[in-house]
Protein backbone atom coordinates (compact mmCIF):
# COMPACT_ATOMS: atom_id res chain seq x y z
CA UNK A 1 0.00 0.00 0.00
CA UNK A 2 2.87 2.50 0.39
CA UNK A 3 4.65 1.53 -2.24
CA UNK A 4 0.90 2.76 -4.39
CA UNK A 5 0.80 6.06 -2.11
CA UNK A 6 4.18 6.97 -3.32
CA UNK A 7 3.87 5.89 -7.12
CA UNK A 8 0.01 8.24 -7.11
CA UNK A 9 2.51 10.72 -5.07
CA UNK A 10 5.34 11.07 -7.75
CA UNK A 11 2.12 10.72 -10.76
CA UNK A 12 -0.02 13.66 -9.02
CA UNK A 13 3.12 16.31 -8.58
CA UNK A 14 4.81 16.04 -11.81
CA UNK A 15 4.38 18.64 -13.84
CA UNK A 16 2.34 17.68 -16.75
CA UNK A 17 -0.48 16.65 -14.36
CA UNK A 18 -0.25 20.01 -12.53
CA UNK A 19 -0.07 21.53 -15.36
CA UNK A 20 -3.33 19.95 -17.32
CA UNK A 21 -5.15 20.59 -13.35
CA UNK A 22 -4.17 24.51 -13.99
CA UNK A 23 -5.65 24.01 -17.83
CA UNK A 24 -9.02 22.32 -16.82
CA UNK A 25 -9.86 24.97 -14.03
CA UNK A 26 -8.64 28.16 -16.01
CA UNK A 27 -10.73 26.58 -19.04
CA UNK A 28 -13.58 25.94 -16.71
CA UNK A 29 -14.02 30.03 -15.84
CA UNK A 30 -13.42 30.63 -19.44
CA UNK A 31 -16.47 28.82 -20.33
CA UNK A 32 -18.36 30.54 -17.71
CA UNK A 33 -16.98 33.61 -19.33
CA UNK A 34 -17.74 32.90 -22.72
CA UNK A 35 -21.05 31.45 -22.01
CA UNK A 36 -22.15 34.74 -20.20
CA UNK A 37 -20.47 36.87 -23.25
CA UNK A 38 -22.78 34.70 -25.82
CA UNK A 39 -26.62 34.52 -23.39
CA UNK A 40 -26.13 38.04 -21.85
CA UNK A 41 -23.79 40.64 -24.69
CA UNK A 42 -24.12 38.97 -28.07
CA UNK A 43 -27.68 37.07 -28.27
CA UNK A 44 -30.19 39.51 -26.93
CA UNK A 45 -29.32 42.27 -29.34
CA UNK A 46 -29.30 39.32 -32.04
CA UNK A 47 -32.83 38.68 -30.87
CA UNK A 48 -33.75 42.50 -31.50
CA UNK A 49 -32.27 42.42 -35.05
CA UNK A 50 -34.06 39.25 -35.50
CA UNK A 51 -37.74 40.90 -34.16
CA UNK A 52 -37.43 40.53 -30.15
CA UNK A 53 -36.91 36.76 -30.30
CA UNK A 54 -35.32 35.18 -27.21
CA UNK A 55 -33.20 32.21 -28.28
CA UNK A 56 -33.08 30.27 -25.10
CA UNK A 57 -37.79 30.79 -25.56
CA UNK A 58 -37.39 29.05 -28.79
CA UNK A 59 -38.52 25.40 -29.59
CA UNK A 60 -41.20 23.48 -31.12
CA UNK A 61 -44.59 21.42 -28.91
CA UNK A 62 -44.61 18.14 -29.71
CA UNK A 63 -46.84 17.56 -27.17
CA UNK A 64 -49.31 19.36 -25.06
CA UNK A 65 -49.38 20.07 -21.78
CA UNK A 66 -52.46 19.35 -19.73
CA UNK A 67 -53.11 21.69 -16.81
CA UNK A 68 -54.09 20.24 -13.60
CA UNK A 69 -57.05 19.11 -12.78
CA UNK A 70 -58.89 20.85 -9.71
CA UNK A 71 -62.28 19.71 -8.26
CA UNK A 72 -65.08 21.81 -6.93
CA UNK A 73 -63.23 22.41 -4.05
CA UNK A 74 -60.38 23.89 -5.05
CA UNK A 75 -58.28 20.30 -4.64
CA UNK A 76 -55.79 19.16 -7.08
CA UNK A 77 -57.51 15.92 -8.46
CA UNK A 78 -55.16 15.36 -11.35
CA UNK A 79 -51.36 16.58 -11.56
CA UNK A 80 -50.89 19.04 -14.58
CA UNK A 81 -48.26 17.02 -17.71
CA UNK A 82 -45.58 19.40 -18.94
CA UNK A 83 -45.65 20.18 -22.71
CA UNK A 84 -43.07 18.12 -24.90
CA UNK A 85 -40.98 20.55 -26.20
CA UNK A 86 -38.09 20.46 -29.05
CA UNK A 87 -35.34 23.26 -27.51
CA UNK A 88 -33.43 24.22 -30.64
CA UNK A 89 -32.93 27.81 -29.24
CA UNK A 90 -30.67 26.76 -26.67
CA UNK A 91 -28.99 24.02 -28.83
CA UNK A 92 -28.42 27.55 -31.41
CA UNK A 93 -27.20 28.99 -28.13
CA UNK A 94 -24.92 26.12 -26.99
CA UNK A 95 -23.11 25.88 -30.66
CA UNK A 96 -22.77 30.14 -30.55
CA UNK A 97 -20.80 29.09 -27.25
CA UNK A 98 -18.81 26.25 -28.86
CA UNK A 99 -17.70 28.38 -31.98
CA UNK A 100 -16.53 31.13 -29.98
CA UNK A 101 -14.87 29.08 -27.11
CA UNK A 102 -13.28 26.99 -30.62
CA UNK A 103 -11.94 30.60 -32.14
CA UNK A 104 -10.89 31.39 -28.74
CA UNK A 105 -8.70 28.28 -28.51
CA UNK A 106 -7.57 28.66 -32.58
CA UNK A 107 -5.78 32.16 -31.58
CA UNK A 108 -4.01 31.07 -28.40
CA UNK A 109 -2.86 28.42 -30.58
CA UNK A 110 -1.41 30.05 -33.22
CA UNK A 111 -0.02 32.67 -30.81
CA UNK A 112 1.72 30.05 -29.32
CA UNK A 113 2.87 28.48 -32.01
CA UNK A 114 4.08 31.96 -33.65
CA UNK A 115 5.91 32.66 -30.60
CA UNK A 116 7.56 29.19 -30.57
CA UNK A 117 8.78 29.67 -34.07
CA UNK A 118 10.30 32.82 -33.51
CA UNK A 119 12.12 31.29 -30.30
CA UNK A 120 13.59 28.89 -32.58
CA UNK A 121 14.53 31.30 -35.39
CA UNK A 122 16.41 33.58 -32.62
CA UNK A 123 17.88 29.74 -31.08
CA UNK A 124 19.02 29.07 -34.58
CA UNK A 125 20.08 32.65 -35.02
CA UNK A 126 22.17 32.61 -31.96
CA UNK A 127 23.89 29.63 -32.75
CA UNK A 128 24.74 30.26 -36.34
CA UNK A 129 26.26 33.44 -34.26
CA UNK A 130 28.35 31.63 -32.22
CA UNK A 131 31.91 31.31 -32.47
CA UNK A 132 32.72 27.68 -33.54
CA UNK A 133 33.92 25.60 -30.97
CA UNK A 134 37.87 25.16 -29.96
CA UNK A 135 39.16 22.24 -31.45
CA UNK A 136 39.35 19.43 -29.46
CA UNK A 137 42.73 18.20 -27.77
CA UNK A 138 43.30 15.69 -30.45
CA UNK A 139 42.66 17.90 -33.24
CA UNK A 140 45.57 20.49 -31.89
CA UNK A 141 47.88 17.41 -31.00
CA UNK A 142 47.11 15.86 -35.12
CA UNK A 143 48.05 20.18 -36.29
CA UNK A 144 50.98 20.12 -34.09
CA UNK A 145 51.91 16.60 -35.96
CA UNK A 146 51.23 17.83 -39.18
CA UNK A 147 53.14 20.53 -38.93
CA UNK A 148 56.60 19.06 -37.51
CA UNK A 149 56.04 16.39 -40.26
CA UNK A 150 55.93 19.50 -42.52
CA UNK A 151 58.91 21.08 -40.98
CA UNK A 152 61.09 18.22 -41.56
CA UNK A 153 60.58 18.05 -45.34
Amino acid sequence: MAKFVEEFKEFALKGNVMDMAVGVIIGGAFGKIVTSFVSDILMPPLGVLLGGVDFTDLKIVMKDGVPAQLDAAGNEIAAAIEPVTWNYGAFIQNVVDFLIIALCIFFMIKGIAKLTSLRKKKDAEDAAAAEPPAPSNEEVLLTEIRDLLKDKK
